[in-house]
């Protein structure tokens, strides 16, 4: 299993692009658009997590022969 690093800087360059949006529409005025838009951010993430999770499942699975 190689550890894929592009998901961790994925993952971060979505924090830190969603952060930046929050800020903006929070400073806007828009409070409620801008929690909108980190929910929405934190589903994102959390799919490519719970995928990543997934695989690491049937890594496992294969590893140990329990098919």
């Amino acid at each position: 299993m190689n550890v894929d690093v592009n998901a961790i800087f994925q993952i971060a360059g979505i924090g830190i692009i969603i952060a930046m949006i929050h800020t903006v529409l929070k400073q806007m005025g828009k409070e409620d658009m801008a929690q909108w838009v980190t929910l929405i951010g934190f589903v994102v993430v959390m799919f490519m997590v719970i995928h990543m999770l997934n695989d690491l499942f049937k890594e496992i699975k294969t590893i140990f022969l329990f098919q």
